[in-house]
């Protein structure tokens, strides 16, 4: 089983246009769909779809429209029960896949709150293969939140073996999954790390990699996203799986390094599609299947997300995984 933790889900709205976003105009919609989200429930929402067994673990209120959302959904979930409103996101799509996303703070989760939220995830992660630490973090919860976790898991009996622990969050939390370790007892660094181009560049220069490109530059040079994520993994990560975009995504573990892209596809919408890389990987992680068969399913995954309206998550049979081109790459 894999469980996801989804600290500041959300409510996503996407407002489809029938062009241009125009700024300071009157613009009619052509559509608008919702969904539950938030990067772990998005995880999660895919697993199901592909018949995977998985648990998101969130907080929210029993009457609350994300929690709702997941009943419709059959998507399993336990909840901290909270009395604030989860937030709404909202996503506007142009024609050709550009997207605009405004996203709400969230509701304030205290020091109380996190320590309940932490102990929820330790017990239903008792037997799980992963854990998958996704998202923004709400108002109120310190950006080493992951690492905390991340340890935390790894120090608690949760079943026959610790599960592998999987990080795709941004900016600071996303930072200090890989900063040094407070004790040096048991690592807070994750198994996986999922970035995009413009996160890896961060993250390769807060490992101290002295050839940083910007993420325009990575997506052009699959080479040059190697060498950044293996700075990440000689840090002390598992593994880094960077997508860039209509580019494919890269795969770098201590043992080699890989990229795979797919032909182009008709870009609908992208939210949600680097959730969709992460359930691909996993999807075939779950399955035994070797790291670039697993980077395969990833880019299979992110290009069919790309083409489905909205935030809506493909199922596996959805995917075309055979037209996935993988190239091993120089990760030095």
């Amino acid at each position: 089983m894999i469980v996801t933790l989804t600290a500041n889900p959300s409510l996503d709205r996407t407002v489809a246009l029938p062009g241009p976003l125009e700024r300071g105009e009157v613009q009619r919609a052509v559509s608008v769909s919702q969904e539950s989200g938030g990067k772990g429930v998005n995880v999660s929402r895919a697993l199901v779809a592909s018949g995977l067994e998985t648990l998101a673990v969130l907080p929210g209120g029993d009457s609350d429209p994300v929690l709702a959302g997941l009943r419709d959904a059959k998507v399993p979930f336990a909840a901290l029960a909270i009395h604030e409103p989860l937030r709404t996101n909202v996503a506007l799509t142009e024609p050709g896949g550009v997207t605009t996303k405004i996203n709400e703070p969230g509701p304030v989760l205290d020091e109380e709150a996190q320590e309940a939220l932490i102990g929820l995830l330790l017990e239903r992660a008792k037997g799980a293969s992963w854990v998958v630490l996704a998202g923004s973090l709400p108002p109120g919860v310190p950006a080493d939140f992951y690492a905390t976790v991340t340890r935390r898991l790894r120090s608690a009996d949760t079943g026959n073996s610790v599960p592998q622990i999987a990080v795709d969050s941004s900016g600071a939390p996303l930072a200090a999954a890989i900063a040094g370790d407070a004790t040096g007892a048991v690592s807070g660094k994750p198994d996986l790390l999922k970035p995009n181009a413009e996160e890896l560049a961060e993250l390769a220069a807060a490992a101290g990699f002295a050839s940083v490109s910007t993420a325009e530059e990575l997506e052009a040079d699959p080479e040059a996203a190697a060498a950044a994520a293996a700075a990440v993994v000689r840090s002390g990560v598992g593994a880094v799986l960077a997508t860039l975009g209509s580019k494919g995504a890269v795969l770098v573990t201590a043992d080699g390094a890989w990229l795979a892209t797919h032909p182009p596809v008709t870009a609908v919408s992208t939210v949600g599609a680097g959730d969709s890389s992460l359930a691909g990987y996993l999807l075939a992680a779950d399955q035994g299947a070797a790291p670039a068969d697993c980077l395969r399913q990833a880019v299979a995954h992110g290009a069919a997300a790309a083409s489905l309206p909205g935030s809506t998550v493909p199922a596996v049979h959805q995917t075309t995984p055979d037209a996935v081109t993988i190239t091993a790459l120089r990760k030095d």
